[in-house]
C-alpha cells in the first residue's frame, strides 16, 4: 500500500524543482519503462499492477511494489494510467563532443515537441541534442512519455547556447523563411542544426551565429500556412541531412 508521503513524493516529481531536488524522474507505461530498464539509467522503484508485465533485471528484483489501479491513478499524470510507473535517477549531464550532427534547440517549450524531437534524433542516428536553458526539461513526464524510450539513447545537455555556439567550429545551419531551400542545398555530415521556438523561431541572439540559412519551401497553392510545427521541421531537416550522407556513400 502506498503511503500518503510516498504519493506526495511521486506526484511532486511532475515539477522540475522537485525532480532536481530528488534527482529522480517518472516514467510510465510498460514499453517506456522496459526500454529504460535495459539502458544505463539507474532504477529507483517500480509501482505496478502486476509484476509479470515487466522483465525486471535480477539486481532490481526488490524495486518492484505491487499496487492497485486506484493507487496507480493517484500517482499517474495520465488520464488513463498504464500498467506501471517507475522512478529513475537523473544521470549526470552529458557534454556534447562537437562532432557529427548536433541538433540545437532554441527555447522549445512544448513537451510533446521535445519528446518527438528526441525520438527523431534516435531514428536518424543523431546522438547529441543540445538545449537552451529555457527549453522544456527532458525529464518532464510528458517528454519522457513522448520519447517512447528514445530518451535512453540520446545524449542531451542544457547549456548557455550563445557560449556553446561561440566555441563551435562546425557550420551552423538555421531554419528561416528566407533561407535557401533545403532540397537543393549541399548538406555536410558534420554540422549544428538550430531549431527555434514554436512561436518566435530562432532568436536574434542565436541567429547571429548561423552560417547557413535554410528553408523548407511551401508548395501549397494558397501559400497561407504561416509555419511548420518545430518537430515536423526537424524531421524534414534530419531526413535531408541524412539523405545526403547516404547518397554520398
Amino acid at each position: 500500500m502506498l503511503s500518503k508521503s510516498n504519493i506526495k513524493r511521486i506526484t511532486g516529481l511532475y515539477q522540475k524543482k522537485y525532480r532536481k531536488q530528488e534527482g529522480l524522474f517518472v516514467a510510465e507505461g510498460v514499453k517506456v519503462i522496459q526500454e529504460l530498464l535495459e539502458s544505463s539509467f539507474e532504477l529507483e522503484a517500480i509501482y505496478g499492477i502486476e509484476r509479470s508485465s515487466l522483465h525486471i533485471p535480477a539486481e532490481n528484483k526488490n524495486a518492484f511494489q505491487q499496487i492497485t489501479i486506484a493507487e496507480l491513478k493517484k500517482i499517474s499524470f495520465l488520464k488513463t494510467p498504464q500498467a506501471a510507473l517507475a522512478l529513475f535517477k537523473i544521470p549526470t549531464q552529458y557534454e556534447d563532443q562537437h562532432t557529427g550532427i548536433t541538433v540545437l534547440l532554441d527555447d522549445v517549450r512544448d513537451p510533446g515537441n521535445l519528446g518527438t524531437i528526441i525520438r527523431l534524433c534516435d531514428w536518424f542516428g543523431v546522438t547529441s541534442l543540445v538545449c537552451s536553458t529555457q527549453t522544456v526539461d527532458c525529464y518532464n513526464p510528458k517528454v519522457v512519455q513522448a520519447t517512447m524510450g528514445s530518451l535512453s539513447r540520446i545524449r542531451i545537455s542544457y547549456v548557455d547556447i550563445t557560449s556553446y555556439l561561440q566555441e563551435e567550429q562546425r557550420p551552423i545551419y538555421g531554419t528561416f523563411m528566407e533561407g535557401d531551400t533545403i532540397y537543393t542545398a549541399t548538406l555536410p555530415e558534420e554540422a549544428v542544426i538550430v531549431m527555434g521556438n514554436e512561436a518566435n523561431g530562432i532568436s536574434d541572439r542565436v541567429a547571429q551565429f548561423v552560417t547557413q540559412k535554410i528553408a523548407i519551401p511551401r508548395f501549397g497553392a494558397m501559400q497561407k500556412t504561416e509555419s511548420l510545427n518545430v518537430a515536423t521541421a526537424t524531421a524534414i531537416c534530419l531526413s535531408e541531412f541524412k539523405r545526403g550522407s547516404v547518397i554520398g556513400t
